[in-house]
């Protein structure tokens, strides 16, 4: 063979080679940490599915998912608990709002590979099944898996998905249905293996839907990482003893590839923390003791109620996997936001959620944020305080203001703050780790 072309032979295959081991879509594997996942931005390149609208910027996309943000907010402060347990799968007219980041799962024997939502604030699995109306053309199918089994009206996990046809009598299978935006869909409860990594979980139950109404439901389902009775923490036992952690990637990244490390292994070995509190009034969410917010060395004066938790009305602060921007409650937001613009000089814009959108060559005297919690303070880096205008033009300040229509008072730490730190839930040890990582 002439030696030019087996030069370009040779150099060829390692260049394949290298891609292929530095595919950064990859989930990592080590026989010390398999249960760590890739985690994907539902719209990042390593995703398969593409924004509503492919031919706008980035910013674009981030603006309008910021845009839902409210009726986020809105279905958090809505869930209450019931007299009997937690409800992971409401009735037909809760509203929910997710969606940001999705993981690799497989479901039945064989797996059957899904890219499902995951939400830290919901507790239920669902994916589209075949057979479906109106849903994706990736859908599980059940006929295909040795170990998919229906659910009937007399297992426990009915309750808790609010069964809409169960008889009084005699049995039947158990059917639900759940509202999702603009949208609907209808679900058979039903129980098969979930495989995540290395890791298979039996007998996982989740709701397997037959019809979908309206364009909002995750093509590929949802995984809820909530600490009610039927979410991942829950249904794995003792495989994870109650922890997980993620990172999350900033927009910034071309890949937008993080990870969601699932069980004590491979967790950070010193990290501050911060109380994890249980609301019983809100028992799936994850709430913090946020104590306070500065702006620069300017610590903003907050009236003690709009932080307080309270058990008793579910009002206090959570971390969020689903909502984009931190949202405070509009006295908070108001005073931060007033600080900021002080230090900052303006003159300000409006930009889509954002009402505090300032020329970058301010950036220089924009001051850090900080957000003040019980034993931590977490100090705001820039790309976790600031969002900019796909033309460049325009820095603004990435947090909004909650709606005035929450049945209590409710701060959500959103996904855009949390990016690029590994955020730890130990809910044996009830306590929240935070600690940076570069998560691309």
């Amino acid at each position: 063979m002439d030696l030019t072309i087996l030069s370009i032979f040779l150099f060829s295959s390692l260049l394949l080679t290298t891609t292929k081991a530095l595919d950064p879509c990859v989930s990592p594997k080590s026989k010390s940490d398999h249960s760590d996942l890739s985690l994907i931005h539902i719209y990042g390149k390593c995703s398969p599915f593409n924004p509503p609208n492919p031919a706008s910027s980035w910013v674009n996309t981030v603006l309008n998912m910021a845009s839902k943000d409210p009726e986020r907010v809105t279905y958090l402060s809505s869930l209450v608990a019931q007299k009997t347990t937690s409800v992971p799968i409401g009735p037909g007219q809760q509203i929910v709002n997710v969606g940001n980041y999705v993981v690799r799962a497989k479901i039945g024997t064989p797996g059957q590979l899904m890219f499902m939502v995951l939400d830290t604030s919901s507790n239920a699995a669902w994916v589209p099944c075949s057979g479906c109306t109106g849903c994706s053309s990736t859908v599980f199918a059940p006929n295909n898996s040795s170990t998919f089994g229906s659910m009937d009206c007399s297992v426990p996990e009915c309750s808790q998905v609010s069964g809409l046809s169960c008889p009084t009598t005699g049995s039947a299978t158990c059917l639900f249905n759940r509202t999702y935006s603009d949208s609907s869909f209808a679900a058979t409860l039903s129980r098969d293996s979930l495989t995540l990594a290395a890791d298979v979980i039996p007998n996982y139950a989740f709701g397997c839907i037959n019809s979908v109404s309206g364009g909002s439901i995750p093509p590929q389902g949802l995984l809820g990482l909530g600490r009610g009775t039927m979410s991942l923490l829950s249904q794995s036992g003792s495989l994870y003893s109650g922890v997980f952690s993620y990172c999350l990637p900033s927009f910034k990244s071309y890949y937008f590839s993080g990870s969601l490390k699932l069980g004590p292994t491979g967790q950070p070995k010193t990290i501050r923390t911060t109380p994890l509190l249980r609301n019983p009034r809100r028992p799936s969410l994850y709430y913090v003791n946020l104590t306070g917010v500065n702006v620069g060395r300017v610590h903003i004066p907050i009236v003690p109620e709009l932080l307080a938790f309270d058990p008793n009305t579910g009002a206090g602060t959570i971390m969020d996997s689903g909502t984009v921007i931190t949202r405070f409650v509009a006295p908070i937001y108001n005073a931060t936001r007033d600080e900021f613009r002080n230090q900052v000089k303006g003159p300000f814009s409006s930009l889509g959620a954002f009402d505090t959108c300032f020329s970058p060559m301010n950036e220089d005297v924009a001051p850090a944020i900080t957000l003040r919690f019980s034993g931590m303070d977490l100090v705001l880096p820039a790309e976790n305080s600031l969002i900019h205008s796909s033309s460049g033009s325009l820095a603004c300040l990435a947090m909004a203001a909650a709606p005035n229509n929450v049945n209590s008072v409710l701060n959500v730490i959103a996904n855009l703050q949390q990016q690029n730190l590994r955020i730890l839930f130990d809910t044996v040890n009830s306590r929240v780790g935070i600690a940076r990582e570069n998560c691309n």
